[in-house]
Order: structure tokens, then sequence, then C-alpha cells
């Protein structure tokens, strides 16, 4: 019997060893994943103030881009109705005293920039007069507030024969 109760209390003390053995790894892991958690979490609290500054900034940037946006779609024609632009050119062209020679409006093409979506329309001018004319012209065009939407891209001018033909696009803001 006495090696019985031998066998059994090694048995015993073997047992409780390995739980002891298993409590303290379960310990142990805990310690390590609290200071872990804890290392994470002094961290975040360190970040925290200068990422609400930056999301701060960035909502004021968005505000700001948003405000210039609106600026600008105010600048420019919500559609490019042509009658009308060829009738500002017509008067123009009168005001300076130059011969139209003809005047023809394609359909816009739809360019995306971004989330912004526009419309372009390319005219070719073909104007004949004076040269201070066909300069005034431009001038007027370039400077109307009519055209503030228009730009000029080419000039060719005949010098010798008193005509130019002038490139321009006119360009829309496409509401969504």
């Amino acid at each position: 019997m006495k090696l019985r109760k031998k066998v059994s209390l090694i048995a015993g003390i073997v047992i409780i060893a390995v739980l002891f053995g298993i409590l303290l790894t379960f310990y142990f892991q805990q310690v390590t994943e609290k200071r872990e958690l804890s290392d994470r979490l002094t961290i975040a609290q360190t970040d925290l103030p200068s990422l609400i500054a930056e999301t701060k900034d960035l909502e004021d940037q968005l505000t700001q881009a948003e405000s210039s946006l609106d600026t600008n779609q105010a600048k420019f024609p919500q559609a490019i109705e042509s009658i009308e632009f060829g009738e500002y050119i017509f008067e123009i062209a009168n005001r300076c005293n130059l011969t139209l020679a003809s005047l023809s409006f394609p359909k816009p093409s739809e360019k995306k920039q971004g989330s912004v979506t526009y419309s372009v329309v390319s005219l070719s001018l073909p104007v004949s007069g004076r040269l201070v004319d066909i300069f005034e012209f431009i001038d007027i065009i370039r400077t109307d507030a009519r055209f503030a939407s228009t730009r000029v891209k080419s000039v060719n001018l005949n010098v010798a024969g008193g005509s130019a033909t002038i490139h321009v696009d006119i360009y829309g803001y496409k509401g969504e």
C-alpha cells in the first residue's frame, strides 16, 4: 500500500505541476497580450490628435474644393446653345466690320476631368476684313463675358488677303 500511496502522491504532484505549468503559460500569454494591447492603445492615443487635425484639414480642403468647383461651374454655361453663341459671334463680327464666311455648330463632345463632365464645341470662324478689325474680333471673343468659357486655340492669318480662320473651343458644364 505504501507503494500505491507513493505512486498516487507522485501522480498527484505531477498533475498539479502540469496544471500549474499550464496556468503559468496561460497567465504569461495574457500578460504579454495585455502589454501589447496597452502599447497599441498608447500609440493610438498619441496618433489620435494628429489624425483628428488631419481630418479637419482634409474636410476644409474638401469644402474649399467644392466651393471652387461651384464658383468655376457658374462661369460655364449649363448647355451650349448654338443659336445664342452664333448670334453673339455674328454681332461681334458686324461690330468689328468683318465678314463671317460661314458658321456651323458641330455637336458638342463630352470630356471628363475627375468627377466633372463638360462639353466642348470646337468652331472654325473664317473672317475677312482689315487686320486691325480681325485682332479686335479675337480680343473681344477672348474678353467678352458671354465668351468666358471660350478659349481661342489658334488663328491662321492671311495677311495679304485680309482674312483669318480662328479656331475656338466653347466649354459648357454638364450638370449631373
